[in-house]
């Protein structure tokens, strides 16, 4: 009897402890062993070296001195990402304001596209996650504006100073020493970052307009006024401008909400035992922190993984042949530097399940798949030569149970949950978006 009620006080005593609000949760073994393993890679700076800062937080968030982020930066550049009006330079007359940078970026693929090739100017319909866009079949192929790589996620680009996998975008920091190769990017001549010379030269390249049409008919001209007051009118409604808003609004957009970020800031429960061991794995044996590291977990480096390109596939299109070798080319198509060739950027791992394609040319759709290529070592691409490979492929020899746990640790842990925070409710245009065409309208749900 007496072993009974014991049991019963302990039942008791863990349901109270679980629904009090002060509960604080223990940390198990796993937490131990994975808080000392962190500590040990990221050189005694402790778990706050992987801590993603919150997205007003501003003075925290990593930044271009040059574009300093202010909230009114960062409200204005919210809708111009998403405002479908702006798509004001089509190639197809009636393909106008049916695009916005969202196409390729929208919230419901993890800020990306939800396609293997990103579809902006006509492009049909939507499905539920950018998956159902389709190249409309009543125009001339040559219009179509897809993209010749996966489209990167916008999450977490704060922590890059170069955009593009090739990272040719950017006109200091890692890009310093590349000036030569900037005839075709002459914004890289700004001196700005990345993300800045992205959302600059992308309006350009994705047939987007500002003017004073744009700005003055659909109301942006107080919020223009608000975010640019200390430039004279006369330069204040600018491509420039609504790109330096774009990209401060883009350094917002941090996954701080993933069960993973909640367990480096001190709820052990955040993460299951399964995933503590593949995140084990990933700052351990699996070598995935060489590259994948910091609060983003990116670095600012190029690596070959031998992953393979859109023309792998006869699904993909590609419409500049002769350029696309400097395509697959990646850092080495832009530096002309033969050490550089088949080497891509380090993306972020957060919320990459959203989208559903993997590698720069999207040849995979499982994130177990990616882990098995990288362990197994064989290339995808016979064109990458052995020794512009990563030291990592190959040779990180995981057992298929740590496999698994990697796998759980990537698709459950980095993946943020809400980031629907960082989307408009509406526009000044009142358009629906990311995309606006008659089919778009009606797999969204705003016609």
């Amino acid at each position: 009897m007496g072993k009974i009620t014991t049991l019963i006080l302990i039942t008791l005593l863990l349901f109270s402890c679980a629904n009090d609000d002060d509960y604080v949760p223990i940390a198990s073994g796993l937490d131990k062993d994975l808080k000392t393993l962190l500590t040990n890679i990221s050189e005694d700076k402790g778990l706050a070296y992987f801590i993603l800062p919150q997205s007003d937080d501003y003075l925290k968030i990593p930044q271009d001195p040059l574009n300093p982020i202010t909230k009114e930066k960062v409200e204005l550049g919210k809708l111009l990402l998403h405002e479908t009006a702006l798509g004001g330079n089509p190639k197809i007359d009636e393909m106008k304001a049916t695009y916005s940078c969202a196409s390729c970026h929208q919230v419901a693929a993890g800020f990306s596209s939800g396609l293997r090739q990103g579809i902006g100017e006509c492009g049909v319909g939507f499905g539920t996650n950018g998956n159902g866009r389709l190249i409309n079949t009543n125009v001339p192929v040559d219009s179509v504006d897809i993209q010749p790589l996966r489209s990167p996620t916008l999450l977490n680009v704060a922590y890059q100073d170069v955009m593009l996998w090739n990272g040719q975008f950017g006109g200091t920091g890692t890009n310093a020493g590349t000036e030569s190769n900037w005839t075709n990017i002459q914004e890289n001549f700004l001196g700005f970052q990345g993300i800045e010379v992205q959302a600059i030269k992308g309006q350009g390249v994705h047939r987007l307009l500002i003017d004073e049409d744009f700005v003055n008919t659909l109301g942006y001209k107080e919020m223009f006024d608000k975010a640019f007051g200390d430039i004279i009118e006369s330069q204040r409604y600018t491509t420039k401008n609504a790109g330096l808003a774009m990209a401060a609004y883009e350094r917002t957009l941090l996954a701080n909400k993933s069960p993973w970020q909640e367990w480096l800031k001190g709820d052990y429960d955040a993460m299951s035992d399964a995933e503590k061991k593949g995140a084990i794995s990933f700052f351990g044996n699996g070598k995935c922190y060489q590259c994948h590291t910091g609060p983003a977990l990116n670095d600012k480096s190029f690596h070959a993984f031998g992953m393979g390109d859109f023309d792998n596939s006869n699904k993909a299109l590609v419409l500049d042949s002769a350029g696309f070798e400097n395509v697959k080319k990646g850092r080495g198509g832009f530096t002309k530097n033969p050490n550089d060739n088949y080497k891509f950027k380090t993306p972020t791992l957060y919320n990459i399940t959203d989208n559903g394609f993997y590698g720069h040319g999207g040849t995979f759709t499982s994130v177990r798949d990616v882990v098995v290529y990288k362990n197994k070592g064989i290339p995808q691409s016979i064109e990458v030569t052995d020794e512009n490979l990563a030291t990592q492929f190959g040779t990180i020899d995981l057992t298929d149970q740590e496999i698994d746990n990697l796998t759980a640790f990537i698709e459950i842990s980095l993946r943020d949950t809400d980031l629907n925070r960082y989307v408009p409710e509406t526009l000044k245009s009142g358009l629906c978006f990311p995309v606006n065409d008659v089919q778009s309208q009606q797999d969204l749900g705003c016609n």
